[in-house]
């Protein structure tokens, strides 16, 4: 044997078996683990660098401590138990007792929300409220970019500060990895508080570089917040189709306490009081039940995904749902299919065209699987649509950062506002029946006629992937 292939063999026995081993004792989904084993197998020395950075499990870490905790906690928990006549909704409270047990996720009532479908509207409704902020302004974001709508966000925010308000911002590093220090130096320097979550620093390396934080959050004078798909950046407003919240009412409270939950968790900084938590100015008084779920990789369970399942499984007429990245986990797979074969009438939407290509080529097998199992499947034909939201039998919505993927489901920190209300279901429903008029049934599509072999098998090799995208 020559001497390049006894170091293979020991670079094989010190670094790629007990890799392996360390996946298998991992006991994590059979499929991911498996399509670690194969990248390992098969491409050994770059397996293992892509195992560092993006396989390592943190689920079982703790990224901040229970006391701390409890105090950020212990405004919103106040507020939630000052409700009078909180009523759930007998069809969904095992759900909604499902999140309060798994994630602290409280119930509000006394809610409102208008849906942007528009890039444009969305920015000119944020400019606008961040004119007027009196106290704070609190933004959760994944990307902000260096672009046009970047830089007049950022001369919002100077301009806030320089009128004494308080203003944060988080944004993810790997996320906004391509925007130039010295955007966030200009803010920094007008005071604007500023912190990267999870900073990836070369060459000093880091296994969390695939834990991002993909939620989208911006709470104003704790009475206004944004929530949905929409990250800062003049894609929004030009060439992708999204779906984003204003929200106003109780459920603020529970997106004040994300928000404030991550800036600790950036800057060790542990920030309570009531002045973040203020009596509404314009008291609203209804029946619009709302419920913020978050979800991380250090979260006890899947939270969002287990959600997501008892909703498909347990809907009685029809499930809607729009994603822009359909590479759904076994567990997805299979509620869906259960759905359809009960007669809800499941339907999905996708874009035609994805913004990356090897998640498109990856989601298409899942397509197939999907219609197979009898979901109808429609490709939104128009611009790349990033809209992430769900609707079910008239009466359940939720809208937010999270994908069906497995990315969302178990690597990213997501934020999803769950209504438990009628007229919020229904205007949430006609924002998808008027995509679906820009759609085409996934059955004209060349690629759902399996056209050749050498396609098909090229799909189901990077659908071997999709546990890591």
């Amino acid at each position: 044997m020559s001497n390049l292939g006894i170091i293979f063999l020991i670079y094989y026995g010190i670094f790629v078996l007990p890799t392996i081993f360390a996946i298998l004792l991992d006991n994590r989904q059979p499929a991911k683990a498996v399509s670690w084993i194969l990248v390992l197998v098969f491409l050994p020395f770059i397996g293992l660098l892509l195992y560092f950075f993006f396989g390592q499990n943190i689920r079982k870490e703790r990224l901040i401590n229970q006391k701390s905790l409890d105090q950020l906690t212990k405004r919103t928990m106040v507020e939630f138990v000052a409700q009078r006549d909180l009523r759930l909704p007998e069809q969904y409270s095992p759900l909604i007792k499902q999140f309060i047990e798994s994630n602290s996720s409280l119930p509000f009532k006394d809610n409102t929300a208008e849906i942007f479908t528009q890039g444009y509207d969305f920015f000119l409704s944020l400019l606008y409220n961040i004119g007027k902020a009196k106290h704070h302004i609190h933004i959760d974001t994944y990307i902000i970019e260096d672009d046009a709508i970047g830089n007049l966000i950022a001369d919002a925010l100077i301009d806030s500060v320089g009128r004494g308000v308080e203003v944060r911002l988080i944004y993810d590093d790997v996320g906004s990895w391509k925007v130039p220090r010295r955007f966030f130096k200009r803010m920094t320097e007008a005071g604007v508080e500023i912190y990267p979550f999870l900073p990836v620093y070369f060459p000093v390396l880091t296994s969390r570089v695939n834990y991002r934080n993909h939620r989208k959050l911006i709470v104003i004078d704790g009475e206004t917040a944004y929530i949905g798909g929409m990250n800062i950046a003049m894609r929004y407003a030009k060439k992708w189709r999204d779906t984003h919240l204003l929200v106003r009412g109780g459920v603020v409270n529970a997106i004040q306490r994300a928000f404030l939950i991550d800036w600790y968790f950036v800057s060790q900084t542990l920030i309570t009081g009531r002045k973040y938590y203020p009596e509404p100015k314009i008291k609203i008084s209804n029946d619009c039940i709302a419920q913020l779920v978050t979800s991380s990789p250090v979260g006890g369970d899947p939270d969002m995904m287990h959600g997501y399942v008892r909703i498909i499984v347990e809907a009685r007429r029809y499930v809607y749902m729009e994603t822009p990245y359909f590479l759904p986990t076994e567990t997805i797979m299979f509620a869906l299919r259960t759905a359809a074969i009960a007669g809800v009438d499941v339907k999905l939407m996708v874009p035609l065209k994805s913004d990356a290509k090897v998640v498109e080529w990856a989601s298409r097998s899942y397509v197939l699987q999907a219609i197979d199992a009898g979901v109808k499947v429609f490709a939104y034909q128009r611009e790349f649509n990033h809209s992430k939201l769900l609707v079910a039998d008239d009466a359940l919505c939720t809208c937010g950062s999270t994908n069906i993927d497995f990315r969302s489901f178990e690597n990213n920190f997501e934020a999803n506002i769950f209504f438990y209300d009628a007229d919020m279901a229904k205007r949430m429903k006609q924002v998808f029946l008027y995509d679906l008029q820009h759609c085409i049934s996934t059955t004209e599509l060349k690629y759902t006629h399996r056209p050749s072999y050498v396609q098909r098998l090229w799909e189901s090799v990077v659908r071997l992937l999709s546990p890591l995208l």
